[in-house]
């Protein structure tokens, strides 16, 4: 009888252990999921296609853009339904500073993935091959490639596509990268429909922790959000209103400080201070002691051309065919520049620094920053003024730091709205029309 409840308890409990156990044994492992697959790079991205389009049509249509309509939102909702993409949630891309980028977008139907497939063979040379014993297509003349599953389709340009390749289909459930994880849940830009996340090795050696940029625009620029975390406490931050130099109608660069640094002149190990040491060792530059005079305001313009008049010498025979030498004026049209600084009481110690090392030269009149052009200098209280012109530019009283670079004939407005003690937020403003004008921009 014992025996008989012995074995009874002890059926009991191997049901029991085994009704518990039975979900984990029987387990089906679950499949990737399409941020599992993605690898890392210098540039990591999400967009919502539909609600990016949605959001640019105004500035598409004030533009007349000849392709507009193809890619507005309904176009796009459209083909997307045709040919098995879900458009509707978030498309991930990757890209790299040497040039070579992909992206994965969810499908929705892969049956008809193979029609969109032999929509492009009419318009690109595109051949079949295998890799990882999955069907590839490649257009040769592009270096790009396009690989589909049932759940994704991933689209990649560049060298190394053997190499992503095998991580998108050999990952598992779980296989997310720190990076994208990190990206992922980032709360910064939550809610903007097309973010792009900075892994750059520059950056972090630079003691930047994360660098965010999203996507924002209206009918006459494209704009992006820039949001920038310090692993360690910044020390600089926005200081009272100083001068700046008035901008002219051909200014095409320029550039407005104003910063409180007198934490940075204590901080010798801050990597904005190592960072200018760094960068002033490549031509000598008295770095430290500019740090230790400059009050952190500086505005710099560039653009047009100016008239000066420069004094030389010319051999000329006399009427008796003597070689005499004499004194000319002539006008040269030089490079409109001016620039501004504001210095403590250590102003003159750098400057006098300057002139021991060459970088800063006096020609009569006039004075010279390595090859600039003959310039002229003007002493306002704490403040310095070098101008190209024959007349002190006008100046005005400004908190704002933000500055133009016009390269190619796109001209690019940058600024730097605020700063906390780790946080850093700005905008970077660029004309539609040199956007969509592929051609021109750049």
């Amino acid at each position: 009888m014992f025996k008989k409840i012995t074995l009874i308890v002890f059926l009991s409990i191997g049901l029991a252990v085994f009704l518990y156990l039975r979900p984990y044994i029987f387990k089906k492992e679950s499949p990737p999921r399409m941020e599992d697959r993605l690898p890392d790079a210098d540039f990591l991205g999400r967009a919502y296609l539909l609600e990016v389009a949605r959001e640019t049509s105004g500035m598409m249509y004030y533009h007349k853009i000849p392709f507009r309509d193809f890619i507005s939102y309904e176009f796009l909702l459209g083909q997307s339904k045709m040919y098995g993409l879900n458009l509707q949630l978030p498309a991930y891309f990757f890209a790299n500073e040497t040039g070579d980028w992909g992206s994965l977008l969810h499908v929705s139907d892969s049956s008809k993935i193979l029609q969109g497939i032999e929509r492009l063979r009419t318009l690109a040379d595109v051949s079949d091959t295998t890799i990882n014993n999955r069907k590839v297509y490649r257009i040769q003349k592009e270096n790009a490639y396009l690989a589909y599953d049932r759940n994704y389709l991933f689209v990649y340009k560049g060298p190394n596509f053997k190499i992503i390749f095998n991580r998108i289909t050999n990952c598992k459930h779980g296989d997310i990268t720190n990076t994208w994880k990190s990206f992922l849940r980032e709360k910064q830009f939550k809610d903007q429909k097309l973010v792009i996340y900075s892994n750059l090795k520059k950056f972090k050696e630079n003691g930047l922790e994360t660098a965010i940029f999203a996507h924002n625009s209206d009918s006459v620029s494209f704009t992006l959000l820039a949001y920038a975390r310090n692993k360690s406490p910044l020390n600089v931050s926005m200081k009272e209103p100083g001068k700046n130099l008035l901008s002219g109608d051909y200014t095409n660069k320029m550039l407005n400080i104003h910063l409180d640094i007198t934490k940075l002149r204590e901080n010798p190990e801050d990597p904005l201070y190592k960072w200018m040491m760094k960068m002033g060792k490549r031509i000598s530059f008295p770095t430290k002691d500019f740090i230790d005079a400059w009050e952190g305001d500086l505005s710099f313009r560039q653009g047009g051309y100016q008239i000066v008049q420069e004094t030389y010498i010319e051999s000329e025979l006399d009427e008796n065919f003597n070689v005499t030498e004499v004194e000319k004026v002539k006008e040269v049209k030089v490079p409109g520049f001016s620039m501004l600084l504001s210095f403590n009481k250590n102003g003159n110690r750098f400057m006098n620094k300057l002139f021991a090392k060459g970088i800063l030269r006096q020609e009569e009149n006039f004075y010279r920053f390595l090859f600039s052009p003959p310039l002229q200098m003007k002493k306002l209280k704490n403040y310095y003024i070098f101008h190209s012109g024959q007349y002190t530019p006008k100046t005005e009283i400004s908190a704002k730091n933000n500055g133009i670079w016009t390269t190619k004939g796109t001209k690019i407005d940058f600024s730097l709205d605020s700063l906390s003690k780790y946080e850093a937020f700005g905008t970077i403003y660029i004309p539609v029309d040199r956007l969509i004008s592929r051609s021109r921009f750049f």
